[in-house]
C-alpha cells in the first residue's frame, strides 16, 4: 500500500518543520561548525534497524531541503510500506554539515511516524476479514497531529474528528453537565440536530445499554459503546438495529481488538496508534566524506 503524502496539510507540515529546527538549532550547529569542513559533503543512508512500515518519507525530504535546498534525498521506499531490517530506505547528498544539522529533527520525524504506522499495521492486521474500521483518536503529540495522524493512514487505519470544529462528539462529561443542568439527554440531541448543518456528523458515547435506545432514537449518525465487553458489544448492536453506526472504543489493545471486531461493529477507535506509539529504530550513517576541496592541516 502506498500513500499521497500531499494529504499532509503543507502549512502544517512548514510549522512542525520549522519548529523543530528552530528549536534544535537556534543559532546554528555550533559543533559542525566549529569541526566540519565548509567544503565538505556527504552521502549518508537512511537504514532499517528493525522491521516495520514506513511513514514520513516526504517529511524525511521536506527536513533536509529546510536546512538547504541543496540536500539530495532519493527514497528508496514508499510510505504505507513494509520493511526488514538492513533495508535502505533513503540516501541523502549534500553538504555535510546541512546533512549533519537536518540529522536528528528528520530521523526524530520519520521514527515516530514509522513507529505509529507500524503499530496501526498491526491492529489492522489483527481485525481483517471483519467489518470493523481501524481509527485514531485525538489523544495525539500536541503540535504533530497532521502528521501522526497521516501516519496512521499509512499503516491502513482511518482517521477520527481531526479537531473539535469537524463534529458533535458528546461523551462523559458532556453528558454530566447536561445531567447536572436538568437537560435530558434525547432532548439535548433533538435540539443540537435542529440547529446543526446536514453535512455535521452527530455522534454520541453512551457506557450503559440502557442509555442506547433514547440516543439512538433521538436521532444520531453513530453511537459510541464505551468500555462494553464483546457480550454488550453484541447486545447494544442488536438494540441499534442498524439505525447508527457503531464505534467501539475503551479497552482496546493488541489482545482485544479481534474480539471487539467479532461482535460486528463498524469502527473501533484505538488511542494507543498515536498516544502509546514507539518509534521504530531508524539509522543515518554517513557512507562518504568528501573534504578534497577543504584546506589541509598544513595549509
Amino acid at each position: 500500500m502506498t500513500v499521497d503524502p500531499g494529504s499532509i496539510p503543507p502549512h502544517a507540515l512548514q510549522r512542525v518543520i520549522h519548529t523543530a529546527l528552530e528549536e534544535d538549532a537556534p543559532w546554528g550547529d555550533v559543533t559542525s561548525e566549529t569541526l566540519i569542513p565548509a567544503t565538505a559533503t556527504a552521502t549518508a543512508t537512511l537504514g532499517a534497524r528493525e522491521p516495520g512500515v514506513l511513514s514520513g518519507g516526504a517529511v524525511f525530504t521536506a527536513v533536509m531541503h529546510a536546512v538547504d535546498p541543496a540536500i539530495q534525498v532519493d527514497l528508496r521506499v514508499a510510505d504505507g510500506t513494509a520493511f526488514v531490517p538492513g533495508d535502505v530506505l533513503a540516501t541523502v547528498t549534500g553538504p555535510a554539515r546541512a546533512v549533519l544539522r537536518g540529522e536528528r529533527v528528520a530521523l526524530n520525524l520519520v521514527q515516530r511516524m514509522s513507529g505509529i504506522a507500524t503499530t496501526t499495521a498491526q491492529y489492522v492486521a489483527a481485525v481483517a476479514g471483519t467489518s470493523a474500521r481501524i481509527v485514531d483518536t485525538r489523544k495525539t503529540t500536541p503540535g504533530l497531529r497532521a502528521i501522526e495522524r497521516y501516519a496512521v493512514r499509512c499503516g491502513g487505519g482511518h482517521n477520527h474528528r481531526t479537531s473539535l470544529s469537524d463534529a458533535v462528539l458528546a461523551k462523559d462529561n458532556h453528558l454530566a453537565v447536561l445531567l447536572a443542568s436538568g437537560i435530558g439527554l434525547g432532548t439535548a440531541i433533538r435540539a443540537a440536530r435542529a440547529r446543526l448543518g446536514h453535512t455535521v456528523h452527530l455522534e454520541v458515547e453512551v457506557d450503559r445499554i440502557d442509555q442506547i435506545e433514547p440516543v439512538v432514537a433521538a436521532g444520531v449518525d453513530t453511537i459510541m459503546l464505551d468500555n462494553f465487553t464483546p457480550d454488550m458489544l453484541v447486545e447494544g448492536i442488536r438494540v441499534v438495529g442498524g439505525r447508527a453506526l457503531v464505534e467501539a472504543s475503551g479497552g482496546v489493545s493488541l489482545d482485544t481488538v479481534a474480539a471487539i471486531a467479532a461482535t460486528g461493529v463498524d469502527v473501533i477507535s484505538v488511542g494507543a496508534l498515536t498516544h502509546s506509539a514507539r518509534a521504530l529504530d531508524l539509522g543515518l550513517d554517513m557512507d562518504v566524506v568528501d573534504t578534497a576541496a577543504a584546506p589541509t592541516a598544513s595549509d
